[in-house]
């Protein structure tokens, strides 16, 4: 359902502009936090707040984009999961439809999947492969990978450039202190995905250690089959971030929606849910003892059944009042003008019903 409403919306708005030339599939997952104990598939999960690893109840959507260069991620598709679920579960499926859903889109030109560490697996590259789309995904370190970083050699790392950086107006380079470099890797070479291809370093010094005697680095491997220079290779790789961005959007919701319903709240259109009047409380009478465990049918357990109250229906009473709010007063104009209009209609309507009369 989602792939046809978004291949008929690009049919009439360009939605992805510059896509006959390169786009881009992100795909990431995050944990929310449900409570309760009826939400189905909630589960403690890991997640990280603050640089700190921490155990949460929710549930963990995976979410994959379409962007491009000139263009604004939207969503293609989405996938609810338990809370504690692997984070690269179900990714490889994923990266087909996605990539069917671009092609369908209208998406003509190269695809390259952009993810973490949790999707560098030979299961997601096969994946990509087969769906005739390029790769750029982390790696996670282990022996061979430090092994190829190390055989890295000094003179092969270049500064690196990102957008808004500065030179040094005295020595002429830029501020600052990253640097990648590339070797040709074998990953996977275990499994039956194995495939070969450029492992691209990013190093930055170590920020807790800035007066050691000699440079401490940090590096951050990524594995690409892309044909850019190694620094832009780099920053296209970093730009994955944006799908934070529509995370940050789905968490936050549309604030257009919001203010509406106020406006609507205030000048009482909004009819789905009105103030009623609430029922009589039944008490107890004060200082009377009640019997437990009396058998059905014994006065006393009669009168531990709650009563109706008597006597007529207490009066209607009209909505509560509510606090003007400080919004927007374009949009306070246009529904006031429809709240006159259909008051409006329903006067003459009135009208004539008593002239036919």
């Amino acid at each position: 359902m989602l792939r046809e409403h978004l291949a008929g919306l690009c049919e009439r708005v360009p939605l992805l502009p510059a896509a006959e030339e390169r786009a881009f599939i992100d795909i990431d997952s995050l944990l929310r936090p449900v409570y309760g104990h009826a939400k189905q598939g909630a589960s403690y999960g890991h997640t990280k707040i603050a640089g700190k690893q921490i155990l949460r109840k929710g549930l963990s959507p995976l979410i994959a984009t379409i962007s491009t260069d000139t263009a604004a991620p939207v969503i293609a598709g989405a996938r609810l999961r338990a809370g504690k679920t692997n984070s690269g579960k179900g990714a490889a499926r994923m990266v087909a439809q996605a990539v069917a859903t671009a092609r369908a889109a209208g998406v003509s030109g190269q695809l390259l999947v952009r993810g973490d560490s949790a999707y560098g697996n030979g299961v997601v590259v096969a994946a990509c492969r087969r769906a005739g789309a390029r790769f750029s995904l982390v790696l996670t370190k282990n022996r061979t990978v430090a092994a190829a970083i190390d055989s890295i050699g000094e003179h092969a790392w270049t500064p690196v450039k990102y957008p808004g950086a500065v030179r040094d107006p005295d020595t002429g380079a830029w501020i600052s202190d990253a640097e990648v470099a590339e070797v040709p890797y074998t990953a996977f070479a275990s499994t039956p995905h194995a495939v070969t291809a450029r492992l691209i370093v990013r190093r930055v010094k170590d920020a807790r250690y800035r007066d050691a005697l000699f440079p401490l680095w940090r590096y951050h491997p990524f594995f690409t089959d892309t044909e850019e220079p190694v620094d832009a290779a780099d920053i296209i790789h970093r730009r994955h971030a944006i799908i934070e961005t529509v995370f940050a959007d789905l968490i936050d919701g549309t604030p257009g929606s919001h203010a509406l319903r106020a406006f609507r709240r205030q000048l009482g259109l909004d009819l789905v849910r009105r103030d009623r009047p609430q029922p009589a409380a039944c008490r107890r009478r004060p200082g009377r003892r009640h019997a437990r465990g009396s058998p059905r049918g014994h006065p006393a357990a009669q009168d531990r059944q709650r009563r109706r109250p008597t006597g007529a229906a207490p009066t209607p009473t009209g909505s509560a009042p509510t606090q003007s709010l400080a919004l927007v007063a374009s949009l306070a104009r246009p529904v006031a003008q429809h709240h006159r209009i259909q008051s409006t209609n329903n006067s003459d309507h009135l009208i004539i019903r008593r002239e036919a009369r």
